[in-house]
């Protein structure tokens, strides 16, 4: 499905300070290594040593860009849930169909657990850890973004363009049917006896939740067409 902000605007104010492009160079090449190292040996088991030998910078450039392993952890945590709630901001608005809607945040969240299943799996241990280092963002910043969506939800509700649902129990389910291939790869992979999760299984798990979503909620693609 077409994405009509593809394109971006270029950073004119980056193009004249060549240090800031720099920085943000440096700042993503530290996250995307303390993705591997934190999904691989968990808070507790990583050192921002780790980080360094995985980013192939001097120690002291991490420190010089974060300071410490706490704060290089809630980068990492900030960065996966930012692109999460953007996603479905996008994609969930009154403006939009709702078919569009669901069918274009499925597949966004599909690829995201494809392409960044470490980061999933590190929110998920986060959470099953009671969340020490996000407590406050859940009860503040995420709630209020979900009471957000589940207002547009409600809306196409009250419109009569899809079925009436509880929004924020469709958004858990949403998450929780997407996120599986990322956070539950090894237990997917085993039943479907592949080593790797592999483009097949990602089009069809983007079909079956779609399918699923679509002849629940949105009348006019249920099998009843009532």
């Amino acid at each position: 499905m077409a994405d009509i902000c593809e394109t971006e605007m270029p950073d004119l104010a980056a193009e004249a300070r060549p240090a800031g492009r720099l920085r943000r160079a440096r700042v993503a090449q530290i996250l995307h290594a303390a993705e591997h190292v934190f999904a691989a040996k968990g808070f507790d088991g990583t050192t921002t040593a780790d980080i360094a030998a995985m980013a192939d910078l001097p120690k002291a450039n991490v420190h010089y860009y974060f300071g410490t392993k706490e704060k290089i952890y809630r980068a990492v945590l900030d960065n996966i849930l930012d692109l999460w709630l953007d996603e479905a901001d996008y994609w969930i608005t009154p403006e939009r169909a709702p078919r569009d809607a669901f069918c274009g945040y499925i597949q966004a969240k599909i690829a995201s657990a494809r392409e960044r299943p470490e980061a999933s799996r590190i929110y998920a241990t986060e959470l099953l850890r009671g969340a020490p280092h996000i407590k406050e963002y859940l009860h503040l910043s995420l709630r209020n973004r979900v009471a957000g969506l589940t207002a547009v939800i409600d809306g196409w509700a009250v419109a009569g363009k899809i079925r009436q649902v509880d929004a924020t129990h469709l958004l858990f389910c949403l998450w929780a049917m997407t996120q599986t291939y990322a956070d539950f790869a090894v237990q997917i992979g085993a039943v479907l006896g592949k080593t790797e999760l592999d483009e097949q299984v990602f089009k069809t798990a983007v079909q079956t939740i779609t399918a699923m979503v679509i002849n629940s909620f949105v009348p006019e693609f249920s099998r009843s067409g009532t």
